[in-house]
């Protein structure tokens, strides 16, 4: 008999409108940080895929992007990564803010289930601020619709009904053998992840509209000789001024930026880091088809795009 013999795998796909907690429902169940948080929308430009282990079952959970209504090139890349990650997906989780008081920002989801003949699990999350009552309106709503198999009440940040839903994701995945080492927590190349620990902490640090308006790239990774590591990132911003920002008053700020992001890769990587960033003007950004392979994006416009 192989020795996968009652072993189950599958992708789970983490689907919903964008700051509803995808990724922290992601991390919760990982048991660690693989994708980044904050309190702005659209936080998450590509798919990520987190790893976890429940029982003898390994859940592949692919976070991504808010869907929404794109505008720009990038939102296009964006909403097209999401859709993909949910296509190819053996369950996908509907995630609802239920703090929000309604199904804002689900119908597109709804549908699009609906048209391709797909069933998904509804997780109501944020269920600590809402009434019960107005809970269970909004599972009926769920219900209503017919594309959902089943409802789950949770909520991510503190970790109330995650596990239920956990052990009932290791159940549906069909059998079969792990696809990941069992240590491994996330397919994400440890240059990438730096960049993203990077941008989180930018998301955190500055205000208004300009944390969409920067990318960061890790220019150089160098393991030295007493197991250190020496990384060295660019963060790219569109003009003169917002690199000021970036920059802050005698340099505060990315003196700020660089120790809150050095000491979250040394707990990612497990080994002491130095640090390096450097601010660079580079307009239209967006529009540069080499940044959106950097991200795992297709290039919205290109035939080769997915």
């Amino acid at each position: 008999m192989p020795a996968y013999a009652d072993r189950r795998c599958g992708f789970v796909a983490v689907v919903g409108a964008p700051n509803v907690g995808k990724s922290t429902l992601v991390n919760r169940l990982v048991g660690t940080k693989v994708t980044i948080v904050s309190p702005k929308v659209q936080t998450t430009r590509s798919r990520v895929l987190g790893i976890a282990i429940q029982g003898d079952a390994q859940i592949l959970l692919v976070d991504t992007p808010g869907v929404f209504e794109p505008r720009r090139r990038l939102d296009q890349a964006m909403v097209a990564a999401a859709w993909e990650g949910a296509a190819g997906a053996d369950e996908i989780l509907l995630l609802v803010d239920s703090g929000r008081g309604n199904l804002q920002g689900a119908a597109p989801l709804v549908e699009w289930l609906r048209t391709r003949h797909r069933s998904a699990i509804a997780v109501l999350n944020k269920i600590d601020l809402v009434e019960k009552a107005r809970l269970l309106h909004l599972a009926a709503e769920l219900e209503a619709t017919g594309v959902f198999a089943h409802t789950f009440m949770i909520s991510a940040l503190s970790g109330d009904g995650v596990s239920d839903l956990a052990g009932f994701l290791a159940g549906s995945l069909p059998p079969g053998p792990w696809l990941y080492p069992e240590d491994q927590v996330s397919d994400m190349p440890a240059r990438m992840l730096a960049a993203e620990i990077t941008r989180e902490k930018l998301f955190w640090q500055l205000q208004q509209e300009l944390p969409y308006s920067v990318a960061v790239e890790t220019e150089q990774w160098g393991d030295r000789t007493d197991g250190s590591v020496r990384i060295d990132q660019i963060i790219y911003v569109e003009r003169e001024a917002q690199r000021a920002i970036v920059i802050g008053k005698s340099g505060q700020r990315i003196k700020t930026i660089g120790e809150l992001a050095r000491k979250e890769m040394e707990l990612a990587f497990e080994c002491r880091v130095h640090l390096f960033l450097f601010v660079k003007v580079r307009e239209r950004w967006r529009e540069d088809p080499v940044f959106y392979r950097l991200h795992g994006l297709g290039f919205p416009g290109d035939p080769g795009s997915r």
